[in-house]
This record gives C-alpha cells, sequence and structure tokens, in this order.
C-alpha cells in the first residue's frame, strides 16, 4: 500500500492488485470478502455498499473513465466513541474498489483513528494471494 494526496488534499491508502495476484475476479467478490472482514471486527460494523459507477452512469452529466470497468463502495464505522457532534464528519468510512481491467485499485482515506487505518489496510493486503 501507498499513501498519497488526492486532489491536493485528501490523504489516501491506495494499492493497485493484478488480478493475477488474487483469486477474487471481480469487485462484488471482493466486497465480498471485505464485508467478512468488517463483520468480524470488534468495533467496525458495516453500514451498506454503494454502486458508484452505476451511480455516475446514471447522469446525463455523468464521466467515467474509460480505463474503469466498475467501482463501488463499501461502508462502514469504527466509531466506538463520539465525543463531540464533529465528529460525525469523519465517519463513516468508506473503502473503494474499482476494476481497471488486468488489476483491482483499492483505496481509503486516511481515518483519524490509527486502529482504524491499520485494519482498513490490513483487509486491504488480505486481497492479495500471499
Amino acid at each position: 500500500m501507498k499513501q498519497i494526496t488526492v486532489l491536493e488534499k485528501y490523504p489516501v491508502f491506495t494499492a493497485t492488485i493484478q488480478k493475477s495476484e488474487t483469486i477474487y475476479q471481480n469487485v462484488d467478490e471482493i466486497l465480498s470478502f471485505l464485508k467478512t472482514q468488517i463483520e468480524a471486527h470488534p468495533i467496525a460494523t458495516y453500514i451498506g455498499t454503494f454502486d458508484h459507477y452505476a451511480h455516475t452512469a446514471s447522469l446525463s452529466e455523468g464521466e467515467i473513465s474509460p480505463e474503469i470497468k466498475d467501482a463501488k463502495n463499501i461502508i462502514c464505522c469504527f466509531g466506538k466513541v463520539l465525543p463531540k457532534p464533529e465528529v460525525l464528519a469523519v465517519r463513516p468510512r468508506a473503502i473503494g474498489v474499482a476494476d481497471m481491467g488486468e488489476s483491482f485499485v483499492v483505496s481509503f482515506l486516511e481515518a483519524p483513528n490509527i486502529d482504524a487505518n491499520n485494519a482498513m489496510e490490513k483487509w486491504v493486503k488480505g486481497i492479495a494471494n500471499v
């Protein structure tokens, strides 16, 4: 995994996984794997999935890079404390999975909670064959 800055503002962890490096054949299979990881976590809770590709494709002004074949987010929350209302602005977490043809790009925004980052990084690394 590497950490990059997206749109000159957002700290994002990202991994490119070649399809030859994983048993998963499509975005839905990866989301299923990630859902099992979320459900097995002692704090994280699964919220849902969002088909970003379908949403964007349905918009008359929607634009999708031709390299992207599918793109979905799995949404979860690691919130075990709610110290002030502004914390809601940085929750929940989303992990994005994009099918790029020969590879998958998996990414998530850096969380303010190191334990959440560590868990999501472990899950993403678990997508590749070891």
